[in-house]
């Protein structure tokens, strides 16, 4: 919406961005979304059960007593005009097909990665990829995992070239912020070099 205020024209329309939080099972797509989100964010998760154990992957995460069964939203001002609404998506083997829902007019994805479980993040990676969704990969700092360069992660994963990958705790604000910024740059460019290359 466009309002005049004497010699001034005001633009004060907002666009607002989807963007997807994704990655496996305990990677800190719940805390990423609730650390950065400037309202309440809505979450799906249960406890785990005795029921789940075989099919859920524990390992390395074994204090974890939660699971997102469908999503996590929260909604973020990255600047004036500009808000983002994350979807976290559920990381479990089970729930995958509700991902298809979620991506459908996702500008673009963070893929969380934890470097004690890297393989965790294939499933992801792959999802997007194949889609053609533009992603980063954010590496989420836990306390005792072994250090790794975004170059090394980068090798790792076998990710397209220029690719993003930034370090991260999912647990801070600012830092999430930041994550969000570089998605959006990045798949800012790789829209219009797609719409550049269907109208060339």
């Amino acid at each position: 919406m466009v309002t005049e205020h004497s010699d001034a024209v005001v633009d004060t329309s907002e666009l607002a961005l989807k963007i997807l939080v994704a990655g496996g099972f305990g990677v800190g797509k719940t805390t990423l979304v609730g650390a950065v989100s400037e309202i309440r964010p809505l979450r799906t998760e249960e406890l785990l059960s005795e029921a789940g154990q075989s099919v859920d992957d524990t390992d390395g995460v074994d204090q974890k007593v939660t699971t997102t069964v469908a999503m996590d939203f929260g909604r973020i001002t990255i600047r004036s005009g500009l808000s983002l609404y994350l979807f976290g998506t559920p990381g479990q083997d089970r729930f995958w097909f509700l991902w298809d829902e979620l991506s459908q007019g996702a500008l673009g994805a963070v893929v969380l990665a934890d470097t004690r479980r890297l393989e965790d993040c294939f499933p992801a990676v792959d999802y997007f990829e194949h889609r053609r969704i533009p992603f980063v990969v954010a590496v989420n700092c836990f306390a005792g995992a072994r250090a790794h360069g975004a170059h090394d992660v980068s090798r790792a994963l076998d990710l397209d070239h220029g690719t993003p990958v930034v370090l991260c705790d999912a647990r801070d604000r600012d830092s999430g912020k930041e994550v969000l910024i570089r998605l959006v740059e990045y798949a800012g460019r790789m829209h219009t070099a797609r719409l550049l290359d269907s109208v060339g």
